[in-house]
């Protein structure tokens, strides 16, 4: 008998997507880790779906067999265990033994390991595996994207406004999944090189696109607002946006 070993198991499937929802998890709750946003917030607007299709693809297609990559994405969930525990030190180190290996668990696990590191306050090694991560061409990109913000984000007080730019650059366009989070980066690099008319114009498009998560789209409107660009085209949605509320639809009198 033949055994069609692309074919993935149901409970490795169900060990990649609780790996990876808690990568998004831990992206949201993780996202203010430096000086810069802790001043911002920089909330990130991850794809959730589109990450789980990309990656848990790649995890099973990685050319590893199934049982390997079944018990080595079932440790990562155990080390996860083990930090949300708060069991740091055993986390890390079952992390690092993941990191040994390549593919997308190891990928997974340098993300981690990066976030015990900003939590710790070593902003360097949190920056050198993000890096990793990102520099990596065998990764998804939308991976990659993730590592490349996060990067920058806890490294932002230590770069120059064209660093930035240029790092962020290509990731904040408006058909990529992470655009809100990339371009609020980048819009205020574009602010501290004193590029006034380019900062507030890319506020004002953040503030508009439907797609970023609200808080960033607050945060530019407000921004936008400051450097002089309107960015709100309709004042009522708007304020039903922010505050919650329904907008009400406008009455209309018969007149006979």
């Amino acid at each position: 008998m033949v055994v069609n070993s692309n074919k993935p198991k149901s409970k490795e499937r169900d060990v990649e997507q609780e790996m990876l929802m808690r990568e998004v998890d831990e992206a949201v709750r993780q996202d203010d880790v430096s000086g810069f946003a802790k001043k911002y917030g920089l909330p990130l607007g991850i794809g959730v779906f589109l990450i789980i299709a990309a990656f848990g693809a790649y995890l099973f297609f990685d050319g590893r067999s199934e049982a390997e990559l079944e018990d080595r994405s079932v440790e990562l969930v155990q080390a996860m265990d083990q930090l949300e525990a708060g069991n740091i030190d055993q986390a890390d180190s079952q992390l690092a033994a993941l990191m040994e290996g390549e593919g997308g668990v190891a990928a997974m696990a340098r993300m981690q390991r990066a976030g015990i590191a900003l939590e710790q306050g070593r902003t360097a090694d949190a920056v050198a595996l993000y890096d990793e991560v990102a520099n990596d061409g065998e990764l998804p990109a939308e991976l990659r994207d993730i590592a490349a913000i996060r990067s920058v984000s806890a490294n932002y007080d230590n770069m120059t406004p064209a660093d930035v730019i240029a790092r962020l650059g290509p990731i904040a366009v408006a058909d990529n999944a992470f655009y809100g989070s990339a371009a609020e980066l980048v819009a205020h690099a574009y602010l501290t090189q004193g590029e006034t008319d380019q900062a507030g114009a890319m506020f004002g498009e953040i503030a508009r696109n439907d797609e970023v998560p609200l808080p960033i789209r607050d945060r530019a409107r407000a921004q936008a607002g400051v450097l002089g660009v309107d960015a709100i085209d309709d004042v009522d949605a708007a304020l039903a946006e922010i505050t919650g509320e329904e907008l009400e639809e406008p009455s209309v009198e018969l007149v006979e």
